[in-house]
């Protein structure tokens, strides 16, 4: 039987939890998860999980933070003033936000967590927002897909 390698474009169902139980991620109630593995969008950790496993095959893995979303960095913890910010909501601890920011190659997004909320200042997170988690994985191979396939849809 045929195993997952390196290229190969994989349909996986997976439920993906942190340490404390909590569910981040289940795509046994939708759509499979279809990436080519070793892509550099796809965290390291998931992609390095599903090598060798064949079509069918179930397994659990724990994914630590180096080959998952990285260590946290407090670095990535600012303060912006308060009125740099133009929000359609009224802005409170916790929400997320998808900043847009001009760069030298043109307009990025980044992911922002509201951290604290002071009288002129907002404190954001823009660590991704499971940076420095252990990630565990339940995944099962639904499809391996050859990538000289003709029809791969992503």
């Amino acid at each position: 039987m045929r195993k997952v390698q390196v290229g190969d474009v994989v349909s996986i169902h997976c439920v993906g939890k942190l340490k404390n139980g909590e569910v981040f991620e289940n795509t046994f109630e939708k759509e499979p998860f279809v990436f080519q593995v070793g892509s550099p969008e796809i965290i390291p950790g998931l992609s390095e999980a599903v090598i060798g496993m064949t079509e069918g095959e179930e397994k659990e893995v724990v994914i630590p933070p180096e080959k998952g979303f990285g260590p946290r960095d407090e670095n990535l913890v600012r303060s912006i003033p308060k009125d740099s910010l133009s929000l359609d909501v009224e802005p409170e601890p916790g929400l997320m936000l998808n900043l847009i920011v001009d760069t030298p190659q043109g307009e990025m997004t980044f992911p922002a967590t509201i951290v604290e909320i002071t009288d002129n200042e907002i404190v954001l997170d823009l660590n991704p927002p499971l940076a420095g988690q252990d990630l565990i994985f339940q995944i099962k191979v639904e499809k391996i897909i050859n990538p000289n396939e003709k029809d791969i849809i992503l």
